[in-house]
């Protein structure tokens, strides 16, 4: 898919030049797939693209790596990840000081750049007692337009079990100045595996 590459290939410019780039596009009339990744971005998530779940495996290995994560702790509840972990000899059975959260989500809200996350994920945890770094597995399919968008692609997912605990999480670095707008929100530092599925 040459549009993540297009709006995350490897550039020169700074960071800074490349959040007033993202602040000037106007989403609204962008398809959801290019809406999620430019808010996801203004929101400070880091984003890598994986074509299939190879990549998947490589670039969680790389995030292990850039944060010196190899044989450490992480918090997940999900036994279809658990093989990631163990494969990179990070203890997930109780852990005393996880130092990510490694989880997937309900979905991925396109039109505010955040993740959607229920019980599944999460169990009864709140955002603030959730570790400081996530990763995230998501799919492209898993984009939505808009946090309504995706409680009804709960309802329609769990018929009889529903989950509880439905939260998003906006705020991937912590906000340069404080306003009412991050007004008890806790922000996080997030990595999401995106496979494409579509």
């Amino acid at each position: 898919m040459s549009l993540f590459r297009k709006f995350f290939g490897p550039g020169d410019s700074s960071d800074e030049e490349k959040a007033n780039d993202l602040n000037a596009i106007p989403t609204s009339n962008l398809p959801i797939d290019e809406q999620f990744t430019i808010n996801f971005r203004k929101n400070g998530g880091k984003f890598l693209y994986c074509e299939n779940l190879t990549e998947v495996r490589n670039h969680f290995e790389d995030i292990l790596e850039e944060n010196d994560w190899f044989e450490t702790e992480a918090m997940c509840f999900e036994p279809k990840l658990f093989s990631m972990l163990e494969e990179n000899r990070i203890n997930f059975k109780s852990p005393a000081g996880p130092k990510f959260l490694f989880a997937t989500c309900e979905n991925l809200i396109a039109d505010e750049g955040s993740v959607l996350f229920s019980s599944n994920q999460i169990k009864q945890l709140k955002p603030q007692e959730l570790p400081g770094n996530i990763v995230i597995v998501g799919t492209t399919s898993q984009i939505i337009e808009n946090k309504s968008d995706g409680l009804r692609e709960i309802k329609k997912r769990y018929e009889k079990d529903y989950p509880t605990n439905i939260t998003t999480i906006k705020y991937f670095e912590k906000a340069k100045e404080e306003d009412f707008l991050h007004y008890g929100s806790v922000a996080k530092n997030l990595y999401l595996l995106l496979l494409e599925d579509l």
